[in-house]
């Protein structure tokens, strides 16, 4: 991307350079300083695109220094099945008779395929969003490459804006796992088990929006689009 970006730049500078004269009435009004103005300019420019890759590394770190500190608000386990909830469990199955043996059997299998579903969306969202920073990092030049004019520039400051809202998704993802770690935890385990199922099924649902949301609450926070 850097050879086609390089082309890129080169014709924003140029057209930068002619906007320039033709503000100042064909040079006519033409004041020196303009012309270090505009060397500033394409140095900064060519500066930005030779340390491309840096920026873009430079955000995504930031973003995990946040993410790993906020892995300290994890708290509880994201974990289910203790020693005491299985104990309680078996005992509730053992005094059931065996109608509600079957009902429960068919409505822990049915609690079983809507959580397996959804453990497949995150698992998707997840490797989606990490082949969506290769991506994202690859075409990184390009945008970049506009940033020494003000109309192109826009494509520029979105680029950046996108970037950090896709490197501060992790954040509000520990944030997410944070939360349902702590309502997993206050489930009570001396209650019935239907209603423990589908409490779990329930907290379940709620992290798979949650985090299917993560996204769009981002880009909403860097007004990226």
């Amino acid at each position: 991307m850097l050879p086609i970006a390089g082309v890129i730049l080169t014709y924003v500078i140029c057209y930068e350079l002619i906007q320039l004269v033709l503000e100042k009435n064909n040079m006519a009004d033409f004041d020196t300083f303009n012309i270090f103005k505009w060397l500033f300019k394409t140095f900064v420019a060519v500066f930005i695109l030779t340390h491309t890759f840096d920026i873009v590394m430079s955000v995504f770190s930031l973003a995990q220094r946040g993410i790993n500190q906020s892995a300290g608000l994890i708290t509880g386990s994201l974990e289910l099945g203790s020693r005491d909830m299985m104990l309680t469990i078996y005992a509730q199955l053992q005094s059931m008779g065996i109608a509600e043996l079957y009902l429960t059997f068919y409505e822990t299998q049915i609690v079983m395929l809507g959580m397996n579903i959804m453990a497949i969306i995150i698992f998707l969202m997840s490797f989606g969003r990490m082949i969506e920073i290769y991506l994202v990092t690859s075409l990184a030049p390009i945008p970049l490459s506009t940033m020494a004019n003000k109309e192109w520039g826009q494509m520029g400051n979105n680029y950046l804006r996108s970037l950090a809202a896709l490197a501060f998704q992790g954040f509000l993802i520990m944030v997410c796992l944070a939360i349902y770690a702590v309502l997993i935890s206050t489930i009570p385990i001396s209650g019935h088990i239907h209603i423990t199922s589908w409490t779990v099924a329930g907290y379940c649902v709620l992290l798979c929006f949650a985090l299917l949301k993560s996204g769009n609450l981002a880009k909403s926070v860097f007004n990226s689009h």
